[in-house]
């Protein structure tokens, strides 16, 4: 088999890989007759130098190559008909801006394996970004915060030279009096809270969060139990939330009424209540003034993300009187949102080395060798021009104009 690695074309640019070149030569190395070449790129983190240093042929194109892996979405323009690929097709919720490019891949006769759906047997992801995502998210949002109220100054993530920097750089910041509020229990979040303790912010329970006073950075962990009832006001129960979210409401304001900055790291089920609404943000106890969404869904549980930021322009203004985006730090009476949705871009060394590793090590093996659970098959969007089973709940999202 011969795998290609593609130079990343989405706008804005993404310097990750999916393999780095040591990666790509132990592959070679590892999974005999398996060939691996770079096609020519000058974005990238690694630099074809280093790929041909590692013994990977660095190739024009990859007209001949049997897989190509890449990161985020493949520009329509670049796929090539009857090829498999992975990478971050960002389909699966039915997100409306990437609705032409399913319905290509479809008319092209590709195979597409998506990272997010490769799972192990107990259902949980083999290959993520998302501790990286939660890394520099949450030092994007103790970044935003200083910047809002002029309290400190720290270099922009992707200023630092790898995680190790950034965290000395962090550490040079005296936080504030403040309390944070960070969702979710995954990679993410573990990332996020790798910071935050990295930081000297102290986590406390949702309870005491909610009733006490302090004179430090705090920050609690909620999970879906903490922010979610039932409408009926039976107990909650994991099992039955994630069956049947819609006997469910959010109870998330309560802590929007003592929070100063919130780290979304939850992932999100269209399925499920919003974690508030903007007529709760209307309230005069709504505290929250910098919202770090990690998750980055566009109008999905935060309604305060309303578009994507880069890591060019990494922040904008939410007016909530008016619902429009506004200029960052424009009125002390807005929001401020730091919503950029290729986080781990800002380390792409680390988070591309990270990746690599468990591509290796659980989705290789699957691809080039036996597939006892299925993964590779479960994760497959499309193949032979058709939605595959699992997802044939997007045929009328494919059908969408």
């Amino acid at each position: 088999m011969k795998i290609g690695l593609t130079k990343e074309g989405k706008i804005p640019v993404d310097h990750r890989v999916p393999l780095t070149p040591a990666q790509a030569r132990e592959v070679m190395d590892k999974f005999p007759g398996t060939v691996v070449v770079a096609q020519r790129s000058d974005i990238r983190a690694f630099k074809d130098e280093e790929y041909q240093a590692a013994g990977v042929q660095v190739v024009d194109s990859l007209d001949d190559c049997d897989v190509i892996l890449g990161v985020k979405e493949v520009p329509i323009s670049m796929l090539m008909e009857g090829k498999t690929y992975f990478f971050f097709s960002h389909t699966i919720k039915e997100q409306a801006q990437n609705r032409k490019l399913l319905q290509a891949i479809l008319q092209k006769n590709i195979r597409l394996i998506d990272y997010e759906p490769l799972v192990d047997e107990s259902g949980k992801r083999v290959i993520a970004f998302g501790r990286w995502a939660g890394i520099v998210g949450a030092y994007n949002g103790l970044w935003t915060y200083g910047k809002r109220y002029n309290l400190y100054h720290l270099r922009r993530a992707h200023q630092c030279f790898d995680v190790n920097d950034l965290k000395a750089e962090l550490a040079k910041v005296k936080l504030p009096k403040m309390k944070i509020a960070l969702t979710g229990g995954g990679r993410v979040a573990k990332g996020a809270m790798e910071i935050l303790l990295g930081a000297g912010v102290r986590k406390v329970s949702p309870a005491s969060f909610l009733e006490e006073r302090f004179d430090e950075a705090v920050f609690t962990q909620l999970n879906t139990h903490d922010y979610n009832k039932r409408k009926d006001g039976q107990p909650f129960q994991r099992t039955d939330f994630y069956a049947n979210p819609e006997l469910y409401e959010s109870d998330f304001v309560k802590y929007a009424f003592q929070a100063d900055l919130l780290l979304a790291c939850a992932f999100w089920d269209p399925a499920a209540p919003v974690l508030f609404t903007k007529e709760d943000i209307l309230d005069s106890h709504f505290t929250m003034k910098v919202i770090a969404d990690i998750t980055c869904d566009i109008d999905g549980s935060i309604p305060t993300t309303k578009k994507a930021s880069t890591i060019a322009d990494p922040i904008y203004d939410y007016n909530p009187t008016d619902d429009r985006i506004e200029p960052a730090l424009t009125d002390e009476a807005n929001i401020t949102v730091m919503a950029i949705d290729n986080l781990p871009c800002e380390l792409p060394r680390d988070a591309s080395e990270s990746f690599g590793r468990e591509m290796i090590d659980n989705v290789l093996p699957n691809l080039l060798g036996e597939d006892p659970t299925g993964m590779i098959r479960k994760a497959t969007i499309a193949a032979n021009g058709r939605l595959t089973e699992p997802f044939w709940y997007l045929s009328n999202y494919v059908l969408g104009s």
